[in-house]
């Protein structure tokens, strides 16, 4: 698979177009929830645009395939709980970095609406929608053509 280097410039700059596109519309979340690890980044840059506490879930679906950077996409585990200073409630946005299959998100969505009563609205920010992904976020930078490997300005020690 090819892989699409991203630097931290152009990385922030996708990240503005998506905290963008949520300031086109009318509806703004009380809550910003990150999906750690790729989410994180996101999630800050749309608690702190829009002046909304954080919370953190842990999602893992991708694990070693043998090359050491977690290439290979696996059974979905999801935290236990959310980190968060105060209680998840009302409207949120759920941030990650990207819709690969999808499955991830739509996993997440569910067990985010399960697990909470809390929680009114529950709406999804991505960075990068692969084409064959079938969850359809609210929000999204690019919507990409190809399905390439992603590599994140993070994630270069990965790759090293």
């Amino acid at each position: 698979m090819n892989k699409l280097h991203v630097s931290y410039a152009d990385y922030h700059g996708l990240i503005d177009q998506v905290i963008a596109r949520v300031l086109e519309g009318p509806w703004r979340p009380d809550f910003i929830m990150g999906v750690s690890r790729g989410g994180l980044m996101l999630a800050d840059g749309l608690s702190r645009v829009l002046k909304r506490p954080m919370a953190v879930v842990a999602a893992q679906s991708y694990q070693d395939g043998g090359d050491g950077a977690g290439t290979e996409q696996g059974s979905l585990k999801i935290s236990a709980s959310v980190a968060s200073v105060e209680p998840v409630q009302g409207r949120v946005l759920l941030a990650d970095d990207l819709l690969d299959s999808g499955a991830t998100m739509r996993a997440l969505v569910a067990h985010l609406q399960n697990a909470s009563t809390d929680i009114d609205e529950l709406k999804t920010a991505v960075i990068w929608v692969k084409p064959n992904a079938v969850f359809e976020p609210d929000y999204a930078a690019v919507r990409m053509q190809r399905d390439e490997w992603i590599v994140q300005p993070f994630e270069m020690r990965d790759f090293s």
